[in-house]
């Protein structure tokens, strides 16, 4: 049976968000000071941070730990019961469980939802911090060093062993809470090179810990400017613009906390080197190649090299082509920089 989500009224999301400017200052300030995802002040970059000054402090063991569907799993009657808790107004409560429960079609016929909550919605974020609050209590009870973003959660301590044993409580803590541990992408290890939040941490010389964009991330940011830049679209070099023009400093702002410069060189010429490939492409025919390369001020032996190579357009975007199609030429079509 296929089942799709309705889609709230303009009426429903107004409530949920008057729900949440009424909840969040009440509720937030009771959640652990380690718990980061979707809390006023509070941000990724902060989670990073602190899994940084833990490393530097020494504890270079993590419990990674991945929920199974977690949005999708969040039992109601544990949910309800936890924030029943905490809020007072029966009122409330029941607005909450409607929003809890609305949202599912089957066959043409809505169903209450059993579990889960609606991805997207104004008060899904605060609910689950509602709900993992009480795993985050239970660490900082047991003294344990650690960061949670949303259901992204890493415990940092001094050994493997140490790593083990936390691991088996996590598992009993989240039990109780009708959630299920991923075991394939739950791991205890050493904490470098490991992703979290799309950054990871390597040790430096003088045993100084860095942050550095995570691999995973790199290959998706790669895999994202192929899609942009695919020369085969038929998008031309403006349209490409546009979209890097909104993609780029996006992804710049987000990895900013990244203390590698050498990473954004890299990718930032890599990027220009698929960005004259894509133009030759656009330009496609040898005498186009030749008088556009002339245009822009190519000698007559580079135009003519490039312009008779055939359809070798990446193997070209490494010759001497970057004194053609320079930097100032992709920053003249606005062409954003990483660095």
């Amino acid at each position: 049976m296929q089942l799709t989500l309705t889609v709230p009224t303009v009426v429903d999301r107004l409530i949920q968000q008057a729900l949440l400017q009424i909840l969040q200052p009440l509720i937030d300030p009771t959640f652990s000071e380690f718990s980061y995802g979707f809390r006023p002040g509070r941000s990724a970059h902060d989670a990073v941070r602190k899994a940084q000054q833990y490393a530097q402090e020494g504890y270079r063991v993590v419990v990674d730990v991945d929920l199974e569907k977690f949005f999708d799993l969040v039992n109601h009657d544990i949910l309800m019961d936890r924030l029943a808790k905490r809020i007072a107004d029966k009122a409330v409560l029941r607005l909450i469980r409607r929003y809890l429960q609305a949202g599912i079609m089957a066959a043409g016929v809505v169903l209450e939802r059993e579990q889960g909550t609606p991805q997207g919605g104004p008060l899904s974020p605060l609910l689950a911090n509602v709900l993992l609050d009480e795993v985050d209590k239970a660490l900082e009870k047991r003294g344990h060093r650690f960061a949670r973003y949303a259901d992204d959660c890493n415990v940092y301590l001094r050994s493997q062993k140490a790593g083990e044993r936390v691991l088996l409580v996590l598992r009993n803590l989240y039990e109780k809470l009708h959630l299920r541990v991923n075991e394939k992408k739950t791991e205890v290890g050493p904490v470098f090179g490991r992703k979290f939040l799309g950054y990871s941490l390597r040790v430096w010389s003088g045993d100084t810990v860095k942050i550095t964009v995570a691999t995973k991330a790199i290959d998706t940011f790669k895999q994202r400017i192929r899609g942009i830049t695919r020369r085969a679209g038929g998008r031309g070099m403006v349209q490409i613009a546009q979209q890097l023009g909104k993609y780029l400093p996006g992804w710049k702002a987000y990895f900013r906390l990244a203390q590698t410069p050498t990473t954004f060189r890299d990718l930032d010429s890599w990027i220009r080197r698929t960005l004259r490939a894509v133009q030759l492409k656009q330009w496609k025919r040898g005498t186009t190649i030749y008088r556009n390369l002339r245009g822009l001020g190519a000698t007559h032996k580079v135009a003519a090299q490039v312009a008779a190579a055939g359809r070798r357009w990446w193997h070209c975007s490494r010759s001497n082509l970057h004194r053609v199609l320079t930097v100032a030429y992709f920053d003249s079509i606005g062409i954003p920089r990483l660095t």
